[in-house]
């Protein structure tokens, strides 16, 4: 087998292993609703928590004051980052926002970075809050904070003010993307379950009769990554090339003549 027949297979399969990460990366993490529809108006709490797809800006109004809250998916391999801008009234005096982000079991999560604390100043007209999470795993210790795949929760409130300006109406945008960082972030392990709230509480019944749902987010299964990453595209490539090195090193050091005939008695 030539070297170039050699080099001409090798292409082809990695060609064939990097296919279904091409397909996979097609559609990692949910976007906004097909209706095109944000949300206009946010929870007051964890369980009334108003559902956000990624790619999409929300709003809401309420008061200083008020807790705000809204949920998003992520799923593992992503990176989200939260982004809030409230627009304050024009007479106020020093206040300070606050931005943070729980995920399913409502433990707070941190920020790899961004400003999710800021004051502003008296007469200021907005302030931006941002908060970059760290990459959700597939999988972690029991006893670790690391973020896992399911429903994350953000929750926006003021966290110091004067007493004149408590109660003054207000204005909110909140927006939530993620980055895809791949193989980079893949562990050995997986969920066997999102963490998504419960599906529904029965005790709890609405005017029609019917449950009170926690969170649409996520499906019985299939909706978390599953073990396939770019990794394997990476050990696929490192495989072939150091096949090729064999191959190359053999092709350099078997000679190309007959071995020379010795005469008898020498």
């Amino acid at each position: 087998m030539s070297i170039t027949r050699v080099l001409s297979a090798a292409l082809l399969a990695v060609g064939l292993a990097a296919g279904p990460a091409v397909a996979d990366d097609a559609s990692p993490s949910p976007s906004a609703s097909e209706d095109g529809g944000a949300p206009t108006q946010a929870g007051t709490s964890f369980r009334t928590a108003t559902e956000l797809d990624q790619g999409q800006q929300a709003t809401a109004s309420g008061s200083t004051g008020d807790y705000l809250y809204w949920s998003f998916p992520a799923d593992s391999g992503q990176r989200p980052d939260v982004k809030a801008t409230v627009k304050l009234p024009d007479s106020h005096g020093t206040q300070t926002w606050q931005l943070d982000v729980y995920d399913g079991l409502r433990r707070r999560q941190a920020c790899q970075y961004g400003a999710a604390t800021r004051t502003a100043p008296q007469g200021a007209a907005t302030v931006q809050l941002a908060c970059v999470m760290r990459t959700v795993r597939a999988w972690s210790e029991p006893w670790a904070n690391d973020p896992l795949p399911g429903t994350y929760y953000v929750r926006l409130t003021v966290v110091d003010l004067g007493n004149a300006d408590l109660g003054q109406p207000v204005s909110t945008e909140v927006r939530v993307d993620s980055k895809d960082i791949g193989g980079a972030a893949a562990v050995d392990g997986s969920l066997a379950k999102p963490l998504v709230p419960g599906i529904a509480v029965s005790a709890d019944k609405s005017d029609d009769g019917k449950s009170a749902v926690l969170s649409s987010f996520g499906s019985d299964d299939g909706w978390s990554s599953g073990w396939w990453t770019d990794r394997w595209v990476w050990t696929g490539i490192g495989g072939v090339l150091a096949a090729l090195a064999g191959i190359g090193g053999y092709a350099l050091t078997r000679g190309t003549g007959r071995p020379r005939q010795v005469p008898p008695g020498v």
